[in-house]
């Protein structure tokens, strides 16, 4: 998996797990609040596992891996490969992607708050499309092979 981010953008997301580790869980909580505005998103997500608390425990790890691993993406290619599998599975597709980070980006502000500055969005910003690109590129494979 190529890497397009620059080396401060990626310093700058490497520099956030602390806060991830800490806050993450706080963080995709909101996120799915912010999301779920949207009954047609929120139709796509496996409601059980979210009233468990399991999908934003497992989504806030990932986002912390993916924190901790920007820079070494081949990493996370069994994560990704798990991920795209299970978003194919749901019917997710290459539109849903910007609003998930309409949701993600202001949560991590939400719960953050001054710790957060418009630089450390705009690399998260980054980061999350490059994240998104890669799977969507596996979804793509993916719906192509289901036919």
């Amino acid at each position: 998996m190529a890497n397009a981010l620059s080396p401060e953008t990626i310093a700058i997301v490497k520099s956030t797990a602390p806060a991830l580790k800490q806050h993450g869980l706080a963080i995709t909580q909101r996120m799915y609040e912010r999301l779920f505005v949207d009954e047609a998103i929120k139709g796509l997500f496996d409601q059980a596992s979210q009233e468990s608390g399991e999908q934003p425990k497992r989504l806030a790890a990932a986002i912390l891996a993916y924190a901790e691993n920007v820079d070494k993406l081949t990493v996370l290619g069994p994560a990704i490969a798990r991920m795209a599998a299970r978003h194919v599975e749901t019917g997710i597709r290459p539109e849903h992607y910007p609003a998930v980070a309409e949701a993600l980006l202001p949560a991590i502000k939400d719960v953050l708050g001054d710790a957060v500055d418009e630089t450390i969005l705009a690399a998260w910003g980054a980061a999350y499309w490059l994240l998104a690109d890669v799977l969507i590129a596996e979804e793509a494979k993916r719906y192509a092979e289901a036919g």
